[in-house]
């Protein structure tokens, strides 16, 4: 999805211009990359970002250190000072990550969820019954779908784009709950501009008794659906919408012909107490997902002096700023 053309045009929005490459052979599309440049003001320099890209067989050597030339070419015209990279690679593929290193990219540390996408998702294989599925959900997990429905919560799957401030409401007061930081109403309904006309995002929204208390932006691209903005009420709870929500889109995704549905981001201290995200993983872990871990970010340095710039005076000028807006505060 995040390669995508529509996710291109959508990121134009937001200080970011998408700047698409591929490569054929034998008149067939081999590998393809959709990079996000993003200019750094009074440098005439820029980043580029491939977000969950590029999009190649990461096992095939030659592919990748082929594509990988051109792409560091692309780069270099457009005078970026890093290219960064974070394909979905699980850890376990030993030879794709060797691959991109042998072409030139060094691995960067995660930080919170990851990095600038999630390191570790939680991913529901879709390849059983309906019936199937329930019963591989955690007891109390499925009690509590059928309590949200014996007490009148329902799911809509299929809401207006009138309906994205209720969702919005609903996003500010779980951020302010959980401590995360949110973006504007305009990037959602530019989102819907972007990602509705080509059958790729569905605004959910839950309810009881005639309030919404839940809801959630779902992603589908191909055979996978994403769940990745959720957002809930501090009020009713105790009815479980979250939980009949999530089995809702389920049943959308199967229904959709999807492989899996991808329940995003979660903590990659798989189980580790003093975690905050833990919470988190313990709502998604009652769905019996599998957990998967790619293997991160990897950046190409293109200009090794603004590269160190970037990475390591701008966060700390950054932390000094917003250190000294607090005491203002």
């Amino acid at each position: 999805m995040l390669q995508s053309f529509e996710w291109g045009d959508l990121k134009s929005h937001s200080g970011w211009k998408p700047v698409r490459v591929y490569a054929e052979c034998g008149g067939k599309i081999v590998a393809a990359a959709s990079l996000l440049k993003r200019s750094i003001p009074k440098t005439g320099r820029c980043i580029m970002y491939a977000p969950r890209g590029p999009v190649l067989d990461t096992q095939d050597a030659e592919l990748v250190k082929e594509f990988t030339k051109h792409l560091r070419q692309t780069a270099t015209q457009h005078k970026a000072i890093l290219l960064k990279i974070d394909p979905p690679v699980p850890v376990e593929d030993t030879v794709s990550e060797a691959n991109i290193r042998s072409a030139g990219f060094v691995p960067i540390a995660a930080q919170g969820f990851g990095g600038t996408q999630p390191k570790c998702v939680m991913q529901l294989d879709l390849d059983k019954s309906i019936d199937e599925l329930m019963a591989s959900f955690k007891e109390k997990w499925r009690y509590n779908i059928r309590l949200a429905a014996r007490k009148g919560v329902t799911v809509d799957m299929d809401c207006p784009r009138s309906d994205l401030p209720k969702f919005y409401e609903l996003l500010k007061e779980t951020c302010k709950r959980d401590g995360f930081l949110v973006r504007g109403l305009s990037y959602f309904e530019d989102m819907w501009n972007a990602l509705v006309p080509s059958g790729n995002m569905r605004l959910v929204l839950t309810y009881y008794e005639g309030k919404p208390v839940a809801g959630a932006i779902a992603y589908i691209f191909g055979d996978k659906a994403m769940y990745t903005y959720g957002a809930s009420s501090n009020e009713h709870r105790n009815v479980m919408p979250n939980h009949l929500m999530q089995w809702t889109m389920i049943q959308w995704a199967k229904e959709s012909g999807c492989k899996w549905y991808d329940f995003r981001g979660v903590s990659p201290k798989k189980g580790a107490g003093d975690d905050h995200l833990q919470g988190l993983n313990r709502f998604k872990e009652g769905f019996s997902p599998r957990f998967v871990e790619y293997i991160g970010e990897y950046d190409m340095v293109l200009s090794p002096g603004f590269y160190w710039l970037w990475n390591v005076v701008r966060p700390r000028l950054q932390q000094v700023l917003k250190a000294r807006r607090r005491a203002e505060d």
